[in-house]
C-alpha cells in the first residue's frame, strides 16, 4: 500500500475539470485508489466521490493506493496532479 499526503495549489480546489482528469487517470489502473480528506474517504474512480469532498485551495488529503500495479498507479496520478497544478506532495515527498 501506498499513502502520501498532497495539498491543493489549484486557486479554485478540486473542481470538476481536474476531478475529471483525475478520476479518468486513476481508472487506468486495477489497484485500489482513495482519497481521504477530513476523515472522509472515497473512491477516486467515482467522480461523485471526489467531487462530494470538495477539497478547497490549500486542502491536504492523503492519496491512498492498494493493488498489484499500485507503484505504476502512483506515478502516474502524482505526475498528473503536478503536471497540471492540481496538488503537490507536502514536504516535497
Amino acid at each position: 500500500m501506498i499513502q502520501k499526503e498532497f495539498v491543493i495549489t489549484s486557486e479554485i480546489g478540486l473542481h470538476a475539470r481536474p476531478a475529471t482528469k483525475l478520476v479518468q487517470e486513476a481508472s487506468r489502473y486495477s489497484s485500489e485508489v482513495e482519497l481521504e480528506y477530513e476523515n472522509k474517504k472515497v473512491n477516486v474512480k467515482s467522480i461523485m466521490g471526489v467531487m462530494s469532498l470538495g477539497i478547497p485551495p490549500g486542502g491536504k488529503f492523503n492519496l491512498i493506493i492498494e493493488g498489484n500495479d499500485e507503484i505504476e498507479a502512483y506515478q502516474g496520478i502524482e505526475t498528473l496532479l503536478k503536471n497540471e497544478g492540481i496538488a503537490e506532495p507536502v514536504n516535497g515527498e
